[in-house]
């Protein structure tokens, strides 16, 4: 039986690799035993050297009592750890490595980057090392990042689109808000413990729930050989975090759902339309379909733009969607002509309407679309640094394979895959609108007479 397994282990691994992506020249990837992702981008063009950890934890992995505590998190991980005693000795050791540093928390990931001169690599290396798997949470600490986290809640509030985006979210995805906040409660990130922390690290900050992205000047396998003995030691979790705590399944949309949201800072009304699309789960070829019906309708010469934008009745108007592990958004936003608002409705309402029919897109214009954004794919490598955040957003809400892959599968996109996408997450699917108005133009408009589900 053993010698039966091995031959067909030894003839179906052919078929493994080669249904494996192939990765660019320049890029390694590697697991290590522990369950640490390795990814090594090599790029001579500067002598600098890009370190980042990225963990599948944000806003999705946070029940409401939780929201925020990934984003504190992320703030404190630049603080004190066991081997920098204190947030001085950290601050002291980065300033010696030549570090820039950031953070960013999102839906689905975390991350964490150094860039530092090349020739510092394996001191950066040591250094993510202590931060990543060491961290100190010092209540007096938290509290002082709270006054960063104070000034990002502010930046936020003081964009009048933000209150629109915020109420969209909790008609969207109603008791899953939280799921869907990356930037969280701002009272929960107040009353966080040290022991909530603890609890976030020892959920999700194992080396089997986590990528290292080396890149720049660097050599892949000197990387390797130094990420293994820095890291081979650092045990992982023994369990699946998604399987012991299941991320909730969002529920479907049941009908379509208005609101007007009242603001004094709104100089022109905003109008967001936003449906529950497609995720890397369910429904991978239909993602491909939605960047590239996307890249479409936003040109100026489609016909969403010259019905709303050239005529007049809108100042401005857009689509996208957001590729995502779990149910990425298709989001319509629109700047309506203050004196055109209920014109500008009826008309967005009629180009959806006919989004699926056989001429609402040329095949010129879906080969444009497939080669612009192959294009945008180019020029995401130009600064290997800022790329390294690309690619980690990818291992998490999909995969390695679904960016190296991404042009072969826009080449295979069709009319009739634009138009199922269309049909499957558009037209006459429940969606929610929003409306941001200020009361002075709502007293002159009545949107309330005409913006609702049944017009």
């Amino acid at each position: 039986m053993i010698k039966r397994s091995c031959l067909l282990i030894l003839l179906i691994f052919p078929l493994l690799l080669q249904a494996q992506s192939k990765l660019p020249d320049n890029m390694f990837y590697r697991t290590l035993p522990n369950g640490l992702a390795v990814l090594v981008i090599e790029d001579n063009s500067v002598p600098l050297a890009t370190i980042m950890i990225t963990c599948k934890n944000g806003a999705y992995t946070e029940a409401p009592e939780f929201n925020g505590l990934s984003h504190l998190y992320e703030h404190m991980f630049f603080k004190a750890n066991k081997n920098y005693k204190t947030v001085d000795d950290f601050l002291q050791r980065m300033s010696e490595l030549g570090i820039r540093s950031n953070g960013s928390t999102s839906f689905e990931n975390v991350n964490y980057y150094f860039t530092l001169p090349d020739y510092n690599l394996k001191d950066g290396l040591d250094f993510m090392n202590s931060a990543i798997r060491y961290p100190k949470f010092d209540k007096k600490e938290m509290a002082h990042e709270n006054e960063v986290v104070d000034a990002e809640f502010q930046r936020n509030e003081s964009n009048p689109g933000y209150a629109l985006s915020n109420a969209m979210d909790h008609h969207m995805w109603g008791d899953l808000f939280s799921r869907k906040n990356p930037i969280g409660d701002h009272q929960v990130i107040r009353s966080a413990t040290p022991a909530m922390m603890d609890s976030i690290k020892n959920k999700y900050y194992f080396p089997n729930n986590c990528l290292l992205t080396v890149a720049g000047n660097v050599e892949h396998d000197d990387v390797f050989k130094q990420v293994e003995r820095i890291y081979g030691s650092w045990k992982p979790s023994g369990f699946d975090p998604f399987q012991k705590w299941p991320i909730p399944e969002f529920k479907p949309l049941q009908k379509t759902d208005y609101f007007i949201v009242e603001s004094q800072l709104s100089r022109v009304p905003l109008l967001m339309l936003e449906w529950q699309g497609p995720d890397t789960r369910n429904d991978v070829h239909s993602t491909y379909a939605a960047d590239v019906f996307s890249y479409i309708v936003n040109q100026n010469s489609s016909k969403l733009k010259k019905a709303l934008v050239q005529s007049g009745l809108a100042l401005q108007c857009n689509i996208g969607y957001l590729t995502m592990n779990h149910v990425g958004p298709i989001s319509i936003m629109c700047v309506p002509n203050p004196m055109r608002v209920k014109e500008c409705i009826t008309e967005l309402k009629k180009q959806i309407d006919m989004m699926d029919s056989d001429d609402y897109v040329t095949d010129e214009q879906i080969e444009t679309a497939k080669r612009k954004l192959e294009v945008t794919q180019i020029k995401e490598k130009e600064v290997t640094s800022d790329f390294t955040e690309v690619m980690s957003f990818w291992w998490a809400s999909s995969s390695i394979d679904y960016y190296t892959g991404y042009q072969d599968n826009l080449k295979k996109i069709t009319r009739a895959d634009l138009q199922a996408y269309v049909r499957r997450y558009i037209k006459n699917k429940p969606y929610c609108a929003g409306l941001l108005i200020s009361p002075e133009l709502k007293e002159k408009v009545h949107p309330e007479e005409f913006f609702t589900a049944s017009n």
